[in-house]
């Protein structure tokens, strides 16, 4: 009796838990299916939504459709030069333009070398057209007088012959030095005209430019030449100028893009502004 009441209090043997192992298993599988779901959210990008937000943001920050994201393959692509029309694209546009200006530049750059003058203007193409920067006191203007030098008549000549057949207006644009001029000329705004109206005159009666494609235009002493401010013989030279502008016919939203367009990959090489000669004092 005493032993079978000792063995009925006797605790059962407990028994090791070999399946704990399961549940560390299968929550280790969950975060895995979490992680997989959420990467395969994140790779499915609906294309049409993903251009409209791209487009969005552009037009927001000014900029133009630069790429895209290839969302099959997962890369960078080009631009296209073409929307869903069939009509190329404003950047396209300006990429055209450059090409045909820079072929414009080449041009005028052939003609001055020929004759040696090859660094007695500056030439640089940007959102306008392309500037023709005829500069320097002893080069084409003298102090206070607006009659061509016979080195800016060589220029011209070379120039005019250029221009003349292309379909571009062309601005004449005459300036002066920050000083008062004297007789015959009241103020900077009657000098500088007199220059830009004998550049225009010349390119016109001499060269065979159209009437109907030029104008002059004076603007005083009111838009030195960046940085060149001061009253120095230097500087006083460099603001006596006359920039004759060949003006881009496309619309502002494709000119704007024009200096974009001259620093994209595979753009026209040589369409930086190149560089005029010093100028000599007076």
């Amino acid at each position: 009796m005493s032993v079978r009441r000792r063995r009925r209090h006797e605790e059962p043997e407990e028994h090791e838990n070999e399946e704990r192992w399961m549940a560390s298993y299968m929550d280790m599988v969950t975060v895995l299916m979490c992680m997989f779901i959420v990467l395969f959210a994140m790779s499915t990008v609906d294309a049409k939504k993903f251009e409209q937000l791209k487009d969005s943001l552009a037009t927001g920050f000014g900029q133009v459709k630069s790429q895209k994201v290839d969302t099959a393959k997962g890369v960078v692509v080009p631009p296209k030069h073409v929307d869903e029309s069939g009509k190329s694209t404003d950047f396209a546009l300006a990429q055209q333009e450059v090409q045909s200006l820079q072929h414009l530049k080449d041009l005028i750059e052939a003609a001055l070398t020929r004759d040696g003058l090859q660094d007695a203007v500056e030439l640089k193409i940007d959102s306008r057209g392309l500037t023709i920067g005829l500069v320097g006191n002893s080069t084409f203007f003298d102090s206070n007088r607006a009659e061509l030098s016979p080195r800016a008549v060589l220029v011209l000549n070379d120039i005019g012959p250029v221009l003349a057949p292309e379909s571009y207006a062309v601005s004449v644009e005459g300036h002066a030095d920050l000083r008062q001029p004297g007789a015959p000329y009241p103020t900077n705004w009657e000098l500088s005209a007199g220059r830009a109206t004998s550049v225009l005159r010349h390119l016109v009666e001499v060269n065979g430019f159209p009437q109907s494609r030029i104008a002059a235009v004076s603007f005083g002493s009111a838009r030195p030449v960046d940085g060149h401010t001061s009253t120095t013989d230097s500087d006083l030279a460099l603001n006596r100028r006359v920039d004759v502008v060949v003006l881009s016919a496309q619309p502002e939203d494709v000119r704007s893009l024009i200096p974009q367009a001259l620093n994209a990959p595979g753009a026209v090489p040589g369409a930086a502004p190149v560089p005029a000669a010093p100028s000599a004092a007076g």
